[in-house]
């Protein structure tokens, strides 16, 4: 069989695919935008990806998350993300954690993982920022995405560091966070500048770690944007760090 990533190795060079081979993320939240996220670290050579997420796949899923299928519904998301990517790429080493992050177990989990870039997907609030500030106090690069629920277009998505959003309730709820806790700003995400549509009232999740929430309005596609541009920031910032290494 031919190797499957001659093609990347066209685009990048035999150096740069065998640098990938040896990077670690970890990717936090395994549904809309973190199954992009997974997929496209797996299709682009990552060698090891940590998958964290302690929930199950539901029928409310299928209309925007990779892992969300008829056939894969109550099933965990990190195991169905770990069975695709080891069908895309058989020696990516995959370590799939069916966990709630929390203020308790956050940096135990960044620590024990061994990933050296961190991909925040969550949607909790409390929980997100309790993960960008545990991964720098470990320091860890962070990529993050901020709110692609409730909104349509897709030309209004954007990257930019945390301290230069705008329009994002959740990007500016999450720097409320982290500039109380002393926390840094300094880091990429992925936002949309579109100002959001209502949201459903709130209403209760199931689960050991369920609280009422607001569930946002989703379009397929919008949760596939936020994850393809974060995990092209990440490998980029991979290619970078791979020729730092090389030339020093």
């Amino acid at each position: 069989m031919q190797d499957p990533f001659i093609r990347s190795e066209i685009l990048l060079g035999a150096a740069a695919v065998a640098d990938l081979r040896h990077r670690h993320v970890l990717i936090a939240g395994v549904g809309g935008v973190g199954g992009y996220v997974a997929e496209n670290l797996a299709r682009s050579g990552v060698g090891k990806i940590t998958l964290v997420d302690h929930d199950v796949v539901s029928s409310s899923n299928i209309n925007r998350q990779l892992v969300a299928l008829h056939s894969t519904l109550d099933q965990p998301k990190v195991a169905v993300m770990a069975a695709r990517i080891q069908d895309i790429s058989p020696d990516c080493e995959v370590d799939a954690r069916q966990e709630f992050i929390t203020v308790d177990n956050a940096e135990q989990i960044l620590r024990n993982s061994g990933a050296e870039v961190v991909a925040d997907c969550i949607d909790a609030i409390a929980w997100k920022a309790v993960l960008i500030q545990s991964a720098q106090h470990l320091g860890l690069e962070v990529f993050s995405s901020m709110g692609a629920g409730n909104r349509l277009d897709p030309r209004r998505v954007r990257v930019a560091k945390l301290n230069q959003t705008e329009t994002c309730p959740l990007a500016r709820e999450v720097r409320a966070l982290l500039r109380k806790n002393g926390a840094s700003l300094d880091f990429l995400t992925v936002f949309s500048d579109e100002a959001p549509r209502p949201a459903a009232p709130q209403e209760p999740v199931s689960g050991p770690q369920g609280r009422p929430r607001t569930v946002n309005g989703t379009i397929s596609y919008m949760p596939a944007i936020f994850g393809v541009l974060l995990s092209g920031m990440i490998v980029q910032y991979f290619l970078t760090a791979g020729e730092n290494e090389k030339n020093n």
